[in-house]
């Protein structure tokens, strides 16, 4: 199933169901409404709803946007927060998001763990990427750098992945209680929670729940396989059966992610979607840069070669 996320446009508009429009004229019927939607969008949000121009699919976390938030920040309060008060406010946001979400008939919501906090600002990443620019992946000094990385990130992480796997705790009898499942997104930076090795562990752990499970961002994923910090296709092959979606975006080398897929990036679509299982929704996250004529036409050429996504 495709579906649309509103990152695209929603910081251009004040009324949702022009939002909402600017999207069904791209030929999309179904939305995940994504995080940075402001409080004052969903009247016309509901109205597009109620009126049958289009479903929600899903949401992104934190949604509605907390009105105290300052711009569009989904990372301001992760559960791995060393703060107790942020760590609950996490849980507090993410659960009148569950519930709003379902309000609209979301069927998932999309969650960001949160980060080793010691490496918050993500220079590890940054600096494997400035590396990767210049051409050095694949050499011996490239491979010290990202190994001094992974050993000194993984000696961090146990206190982290725990806060993380205690929000999942605490947040899944809300999403039973609507119905809501709770995607565990990867993740672009290797500072970030859950690493592979982790989502692998946490879905070990909760994978027997109906309402929890692995969601995949093509890009994110992507961008790390372009550092060799994982193999994109063996990744995904294992959580296959973890799978309940995704986000659709390319990458232009090393890391410029959420682009129009098949227009030139180098995510190889053709051998990452036979992973997923049919009708979970595949949802186009896209920069808002990204012009109405490229969606238009990468919209077609997925129509043509991946014709088995649309139901």
């Amino acid at each position: 199933m495709l579906v649309f996320s509103t990152c695209w446009n929603s910081h251009r508009h004040q009324d949702g169901e022009e939002m909402i429009d600017e999207i069904l004229s791209l030929g999309f019927d179904h939305v995940e409404l994504s995080h940075g939607i402001k409080l004052s969008l969903l009247p016309g949000i509901m109205r597009a709803v109620k009126a049958g121009k289009v479903q929600v699919a899903g949401v992104h976390n934190f949604f509605p946007a907390p009105i105290d938030e300052v711009g569009d920040s989904p990372d301001s309060r992760p559960f791995t927060a060393d703060l107790l008060q942020v760590r609950s406010k996490a849980i507090e946001l993410t659960k009148k998001s569950i519930e709003q979400g379902a309000a609209l008939g979301a069927g998932y919501i999309v969650l960001h763990m949160g980060t080793v906090e010691p490496l918050a600002k993500r220079t590890d990443t940054a600096r494997l990427q400035n590396l990767a620019r210049q051409g050095m992946v694949g050499t011996e000094s490239f491979a010290g750098t990202k190994g001094e990385f992974v050993r000194r990130r993984n000696r961090l992480a146990p206190v982290y992945l725990e806060r993380a796997r205690e929000a999942l705790r605490q947040l899944l009898p809300q999403a039973g209680q609507f119905g809501v499942k709770l995607g565990i997104e990867g993740r672009s930076h290797y500072e970030q929670v859950p690493s592979e090795d982790e989502m692998n562990l946490l879905m070990k752990e909760f994978g027997d729940n109906p309402f929890i499970g692995y969601w995949h961002d093509f890009g994110h994923i992507q961008r790390k396989h372009n550092l060799l910090i994982l193999n994109h296709e063996q990744f995904l092959r294992r959580m296959s059966s973890h799978l309940i979606g995704g986000h659709v975006n390319d990458v232009k080398w090393p890391a410029r992610d959420h682009q129009v897929p098949l227009l030139g990036g180098v995510v190889p679509f053709e051998r990452l979607l036979p992973f997923f299982p049919h009708g979970v929704p595949l949802v186009w996250e896209l920069s808002s840069r990204v012009s109405s004529e490229d969606i238009r036409a990468a919209r077609k050429l997925w129509m043509e070669k991946f014709p088995q996504t649309l139901a």
